[in-house]
């Protein structure tokens, strides 16, 4: 802003000394003009006073002028002429000088005003520019400011975060801990449990332990088998309570068994588990958390229904969607078996 303004100074000063200047010779120009029309005033007195007094000599006189006498007054007359052009050349030269100082002053006015512009335009430039830069820098500041703030809000919440996982991790452990604390406390009651029962049911809970290392059962399922292998149904359900099982981990191994061997729809295969004793909850959950494609198992289906039977396309997306599937997933499967 101080240099733009000193600036704006220094060029207001060099237009005033420029037309100072030109003034100064402006006025020179004049003093010569002046001096010799002086000169020529007086010459021109001086004849105009001869010429009085020859007119008035002639008169007194009154005689017959000679043939040098006329060729003087010719001559004088001429002069007088030369002198009127002369004059009117004086007074040309003297508007021309007028006319040139005052072109000579528009122009010097113009290249004042013109570089008193440029000056201003100069000024306003580098005021810009400042102001520009100034805004350039507070915006960088602010930016940078901005950007400072981010990052100590991004550090604050990933220390939240990672203090939040840490506190996760512990309940999770103190939980798996009281878990793992009730399991053995079950085990370890089911063991006395166990070791106070009678021959018979010593025997059921063996064979129960046995049928659980090679294959699935589901709670009912088990007291069941047990009742097939001629236990009676008190030592049968006194063996599956004694014996410490997961039902759902069951229910999660014999869903994966059947899947091996058949196919089966989502829901097809919920009521095959809830058929063998599981509950809705524990069966669900059980096809639920493994991991099936359902299109396969439609595509599957189908090819065993046309290994020994036939069937149109609508038939077979309708005996499809019986079995559980989706219209969509039964059409995909009727596609592509190639009807």
């Amino acid at each position: 802003m101080l240099s733009a303004c000193n600036a704006e100074s220094r060029g207001s000063q060099e237009v005033e000394s420029a037309t100072t200047q030109q003034e100064e010779d402006l006025s020179e120009k004049e003093k010569e003009l002046a001096e010799r029309e002086k000169e020529i005033e007086k010459k021109e007195q001086e004849l105009k006073d001869k010429e009085e007094e020859e007119k008035a000599k002639g008169k007194s006189e009154k005689k017959e002028l000679t043939p040098k006498e006329k060729r003087d007054k010719e001559r004088e007359k001429q002069k007088e002429i030369a002198r009127q052009r002369d004059k009117e050349e004086r007074e040309e030269e003297k508007a021309k000088a007028e006319d040139e100082k005052k072109k000579e002053e528009e122009k010097a006015k113009a290249e004042a005003e013109k570089k008193e512009e440029e000056e201003k335009a100069k000024a306003e430039a580098e005021k810009k520019e400042e102001e520009e830069k100034a805004k350039a820098e507070a915006d960088k500041k602010e930016e940078e400011e901005k950007a400072k703030a981010e990052a100590e809000k991004k550090e604050e919440e990933e220390k939240a975060k990672a203090e939040a996982e840490k506190k996760e991790e512990e309940e999770k452990a103190k939980a798996e801990a009281e878990k793992k604390e009730e399991e053995e406390k079950a085990k370890a009651e089911a063991e006395k449990k166990e070791d106070t029962g009678t021959m018979s049911q010593q025997q059921a809970v063996t064979m129960a332990k046995n049928y659980l290392v090679y294959t699935s059962f589901s709670k009912s399922g088990l007291v069941s088998q047990l009742e097939f292998e001629g236990f009676s149904n008190s030592d049968a359900t006194y063996a599956v309570e004694s014996i410490d099982v997961n039902w759902r981990d069951q229910a999660v191994k014999m869903a994966k068994n059947y899947l091996d061997y058949t196919a089966f729809s989502k829901s097809g295969l919920i009521q095959q588990l809830e058929f063998e004793g599981f509950s809705n909850s524990d069966a669900t959950y059980a096809v639920e958390n493994i991991d099936v494609n359902w299109k396969e198992q439609a595509v599957k289906m189908a090819e065993n229904y046309l290994d020994y039977s036939s069937f149109s396309k609508s038939g077979l997306i309708d005996q499809l969607k019986f079995e559980g599937f989706s219209d969509e997933i039964a059409t995909y499967a009727a596609n592509e078996v190639g009807l």
